[in-house]
């Protein structure tokens, strides 16, 4: 009797099959394997020979069509750039201040920030381990979804974009208007508050723009700020050499007196070096759009924390070769205090390079986040449609349309202090 499903009017699956049949039904041995699989499909059977409902049968992708997905667009230095680029932001601008308020002496200011370095690059070597033995985009949200379920990650997931990320941001943006409107206002003690507002609103909805366009120009723009905050870095350490080479080396004496030898000082001290060293982890929320993971992240993070740390140490030691402990304490913004007394009349350009830098970490901030977001939606723990891409860039659009401006970048009465203690918290 011949089989049914063979009918060529009543093929459940619309296919004309046409095939020559054997007299128990089943086709020829000449038939091609495209027609095999046209066959199984029509007696909903799977090629290990399991039957599949018709439901599950019309839900399976067509082979021939490419599937749409993330690619893998970051090389090793725009892993580096990544890195590099949201760990230099406002931090060693405007921290050192702060760091010796707490240490109390040049000195012991400069262990901590090599020390904070060194505490970073150990972190960063766990990362690097994480991200080869689990692949996946989403960093810290990703590996304690692994390790430990569903809850956690998602409450590490919450914590990231209700609190610490939209903080961050904010702080960078504020910073980055400041900084911005500063030459073209120099005879007031602070821009105009609604002004620095409006920039830093700005900012954050070009760059989303910017990394809708397309991975590849977001990744140009990321890598071109982080050679820009590596050069205003190397100018201030420059200029500093120079200062030194002239023969002044009076700040240098008694590096480690009036060192503060309270244990809760020193911990806050190396809080604040701690926010200018923040952001080492984030190429991890990237792995699955890095090229060659497996290499190239240890590599990214090994090249990116040794020049921080090297960066870092030097332009510290360049602030206190020129500035004395008493100027750094009175400075709220130590780089262009440095810039005013080594530049003369092109200080303004160190406002600019701080402004710069922030966009920069902004940037970065943006790009990483919005793949947190992917990551959590992927997952089930944020709306699905947080998990579209874009088939001509493939890159997240919903996502990216998802990190806005936080709201407290324009809240009435927040300041740059006040964002901070609240991402601190």
């Amino acid at each position: 009797m011949d089989n049914p499903a063979f009918d060529n009017s009543e093929s459940p699956a619309g296919y004309q099959t046409n095939l020559p049949a054997k007299k128990d039904g089943w086709p020829s041995d000449k038939s091609s394997p495209t027609d095999q699989r046209r066959i199984s499909e029509s007696q909903n059977v799977d090629s290990q020979g399991t039957s599949v409902s018709p439901e599950k049968v019309s839900s399976q992708p067509d082979p021939s069509t490419p599937l749409v997905g993330l690619k893998k667009e970051f090389s090793l230095w725009n892993g580096v750039g990544i890195i590099i680029g949201i760990i230099i932001g406002s931090g060693i601008f405007v921290s050192p201040g702060n760091v010796l308020r707490y240490t109390g002496s040049p000195g012991m200011s400069l262990i901590v920030w090599v020390v904070t370095g060194l505490m970073s690059i150990t972190g960063a070597l766990c990362y690097a381990e994480l991200g080869t033995m689990i692949p996946k985009s989403g960093g810290a949200y990703a590996y304690i979804l692994e390790a430990f379920g569903p809850v956690p990650a998602f409450l590490i997931l919450w914590i990231h974009i209700t609190i610490q990320r939209p903080s961050s941001r904010s702080i960078n943006a504020l910073t980055f208007a400041t900084y911005l409107l500063q030459p073209i206002f120099p005879s007031c003690m602070a821009p105009p508050y609604v002004a620095v507002r409006l920039i830093a609103a700005a900012l954050l909805f070009t760059i989303s723009y910017i990394n809708c366009v397309g991975i590849k120009f977001g990744t140009r723009v990321q890598d071109s700020f982080a050679v820009l905050k590596i050069t205003s870095l190397m100018v201030i350490i420059a200029a500093g050499s120079y200062h030194l080479a002239q023969g002044h080396t009076e700040n240098l004496q008694d590096l480690m007196e009036g060192t503060v030898d309270s244990p809760s000082s020193i911990a806050t001290a190396f809080y604040s070096t701690l926010f200018a060293y923040s952001g080492w982890n984030s190429l991890n929320t990237l792995t699955e759009e890095l090229q060659n993971p497996y290499r190239n992240l240890p590599k990214a993070l090994a090249i990116s924390l040794v020049t921080v740390i090297i960066i870092y140490t030097l332009t510290n030691v360049a602030y206190f070769v020129v500035l004395t402990p008493e100027e750094i304490l009175a400075s709220s913004a130590v780089a262009v205090t440095f810039g005013s007394r080594m530049l003369g009349f092109l200080g303004w350009i160190i406002s600019l390079f701080v402004a710069c830098s922030t966009f920069g970490n902004c940037n970065g901030n943006v790009i990483t986040q919005s793949r947190l977001h992917f990551a959590g939606a992927r997952e089930g723990q944020l709306p699905f449609c947080l998990t579209l891409i874009n088939v001509k860039t493939c890159t997240p659009v919903a996502s990216l349309i998802s990190v806005k401006p936080d709201g407290s970048a324009l809240r009435s009465g927040s300041s740059v202090a006040q964002i901070y203690g609240a991402g601190s918290t």
